[in-house]
C-alpha cells in the first residue's frame, strides 16, 4: 500500500477487472478506518474499497480520530460542527481522492462515497460541491451542512449524482429530525435519493446494511 496524504486501508477487487469502481469510506466522529472498514468482505466483489482515516488525531493513547471538532452541547445544526476545520478537511480529502485516482487507476466514472455520521456529513458536501467527480452517496445517520456547500450550488449540473439517505428513527446523536430534511434538498436540486429510516439509534441496522449493499450492485 503506497503512502499517501491520509492512512488508509484498501481491499481490492476481488475479480480481475480494468478500472473498477471506486468505494471511499469516511468513518465517524472518534472512529477511525477500521470501524467501516468491517464492511468490506461483505460488499460487492467488483469494486475497490479504500476507508480513510482522519486527520485529526483525538489522543496519542487512542485509536480514535476525527475530520473536525464537534461541539456536542450545541442543539442548532447550523453551530454543531467546526466550520473551518471541516472546510479544511474537505480540501484533503479532495486531495485524497484524486490521489487514489492516480494511483490505483480506477473508473473515474463510478466512484461511490460512503460516510456515517461525520463522514455523511463530508461526503455530502464533497459530492454536491464536486458532482463531476463523485456519483453515487451513501450518506448513513448524517445530514446536510449547507454551510459547506458552494455558494452557486444552485447552478450545478447533479444528473449524474444519486443518493442512499438512512437514518436512525431513536438517533440519540444526531436528531432524525435534522435528516428528515435531507430529501426535499436533495429533491429540489433534482438529485435522484432514497431515504430509509431504521429503528435503530446512531448506528447500522442489519436491514439497512442489506439495503444499501443492494442499492450498490445496482449501480455497478
Amino acid at each position: 500500500m503506497k503512502k499517501l496524504s491520509l492512512e488508509y486501508l484498501i481491499r481490492n477487487p476481488k475479480v480481475d477487472i480494468e478500472n473498477p469502481p471506486l468505494l471511499i469510506l469516511l468513518h465517524g466522529y472518534g472512529s477511525n478506518e477500521q470501524d467501516l472498514f468491517s464492511f468490506a468482505e461483505e460488499l460487492p466483489k467488483e469494486i475497490l474499497i479504500i476507508s480513510v482515516r482522519a486527520p485529526l488525531s483525538m489522543g496519542l493513547e487512542t485509536e480514535s480520530y476525527a475530520w473536525y471538532t464537534i461541539h456536542f452541547d450545541s442543539t442548532d445544526s447550523s453551530k454543531f460542527s467546526d466550520i473551518p476545520e471541516a472546510k479544511d478537511a474537505l480540501h484533503k480529502i479532495g486531495i485524497f481522492i484524486d490521489e487514489i485516482i492516480q494511483e490505483y487507476k480506477v473508473n473515474t466514472n463510478n466512484i461511490f462515497l460512503l460516510g456515517f455520521s461525520q463522514g455523511t456529513i463530508l461526503s455530502t458536501a464533497f459530492a454536491l460541491n464536486n458532482p463531476d467527480k463523485i456519483h453515487h452517496v451513501i450518506a448513513l445517520s448524517g445530514y446536510v451542512n449547507q454551510e459547506l456547500l458552494n455558494k452557486d450550488i444552485g447552478i450545478s449540473n447533479f444528473y449524474n449524482l444519486d443518493f442512499f439517505v438512512s437514518h436512525g428513527s431513536v438517533d440519540q446523536v444526531i436528531p432524525v429530525e435534522w435528516a428528515r430534511k435531507t430529501p426535499n434538498f436533495l429533491n429540489n436540486l433534482g438529485i435522484k435519493n432514497s431515504y430509509q429510516e431504521y429503528p435503530v439509534g446512531h448506528g447500522v441496522a442489519p436491514q439497512n446494511f442489506h439495503a444499501l449493499n443492494e442499492w450498490i450492485k445496482e449501480r455497478i
